[in-house]
């Protein structure tokens, strides 16, 4: 089995994409292009992270923002999985403090990533999609996801990491989707949902999720989970395919 550091360098690569914030109706206020490139060195044993956020001109210009990071080991607050999926957030929720989780796909050469937002005050606020694609592959985004895309019964396997123990225990899973389970979510482009409560409490046991429908009949879900103390529980990915209506 694959460990995490490795699961990471699946994403190695350069990534052109794009930063939009979704407002809670579901509308994108402001959308920046970005180039993201992870390279690594040192025979893999180290990763080199640069992002570059660019104006209304596009990758054109100067970026406006230039970020860069070494990365030679990873905290217990982002979660890789063996296809190179990702779950990053707090580890602990606690009152007048703000509250993220992010979640990345990858497949062919394509990510797909969500950032979740919350207030200081624990109420959900807006949403980051960011849509990349690797450079010079000519991948495109997908459709809009849509309820009728979900609906039916998916099954497949997921992959679970717990706060106290860091190798994933793998499991069959199965999941049904009508109307009525949908009602929470929030669809986006590119195939993309998120779910999550309107308002968070240490004193509740709550999880946050994202999915990414990368085929017509391949689903994928990660979900964080947090106990009554708000401490973090447990990352899961599923991979799923469609199993009938």
């Amino acid at each position: 089995m694959a460990s995490q550091w490795q699961n990471f360098l699946r994403n190695e690569g350069e990534w052109e994409g794009s930063f939009a914030t979704v407002n809670l109706a579901g509308e994108i206020e402001q959308e920046s292009a970005s180039l993201l490139c992870l390279e690594s060195a040192e025979a893999d044993r180290l990763v080199r992270f640069r992002l570059r956020r660019f104006g209304p001109e596009g990758r054109l210009g100067e970026p406006i923002t230039d970020h860069r990071q070494d990365y030679r080991s990873l905290g217990r607050q982002v979660v890789f999985f063996e296809s190179g999926a990702f779950s990053k957030g707090s580890l602990q929720l606690a009152p007048q403090t703000p509250f993220g989780a992010e979640y990345g796909f990858i497949h062919a050469n394509r990510r797909h990533r969500l950032v979740q937002l919350y207030s200081n005050a624990g109420s959900s606020s807006s949403l980051v999609l960011i849509r990349e694609f690797r450079a010079g592959s000519g991948a495109t985004e997908l459709p809009a996801l849509a309820p009728v895309h979900l609906l039916g019964r998916w099954q497949g396997i997921r992959a679970e990491v717990t706060a106290d123990w860091p190798e994933p225990e793998l499991s069959d899973c199965s999941v049904s989707f009508d109307a009525a389970d949908l009602a929470g979510v929030q669809f986006l482009p590119d195939g993309g949902y998120s779910r999550r409560p309107d308002q968070l409490s240490h004193r509740m046991a709550f999880s946050v999720e994202a999915g990414w429908l990368r085929a017509p009949d391949k689903l994928e879900r990660l979900v964080r989970h947090y106990d009554a103390s708000g401490a973090w529980l447990s990352a899961c990915h599923e991979q799923l395919h469609f199993d009938g209506a």
